[in-house]
């Protein structure tokens, strides 16, 4: 699976954007699919993740209540809506994908990276 992330920019604190992720090559219908994010000098951060068949979704702790992760299977496509963005938000966000549920949250055994899109949030 290939993927390509798009979305990212400027926005203000307490703005919000959305992140798209597309199978450029294979499909979403077999794997599990999520986001990551890393700011400048930090490690990557798991953010959400969304199973493939119960469409479970989990979220990392500094996003619950603000992101919500969806997907489209019919599209292979999948969203990261982010609301009441915070500058500490601020990173590259990369969609990832995985056949296995019990690795999707960590970044060293995941199988299915996209390139990457910034996202800054102003204060």
């Amino acid at each position: 699976v290939q993927l390509q992330a798009s979305g990212g920019g400027l926005v203000q604190a307490g703005g919000s954007l959305r992140l798209s992720c597309a199978a450029s090559e294979g499909s979403f219908n077999y794997v599990h699919v999520g986001w990551f994010r890393q700011a400048p000098g930090k490690e990557r951060e798991f953010v959400a993740a969304s199973h493939l068949t119960t469409r479970n979704t989990f979220y990392g702790d500094s996003v619950k209540g603000r992101f919500t992760i969806s997907r489209d299977n019919t599209k292979s496509k999948m969203y990261l809506q982010m609301n009441n963005l915070k500058p500490e938000d601020t990173a590259v966000y990369y969609c990832v994908a995985d056949s296995r549920w019990a690795d999707i949250a960590a970044w060293e055994r995941i199988s299915y990276w996209g390139q990457g899109t910034q996202v800054t949030v102003s204060s």
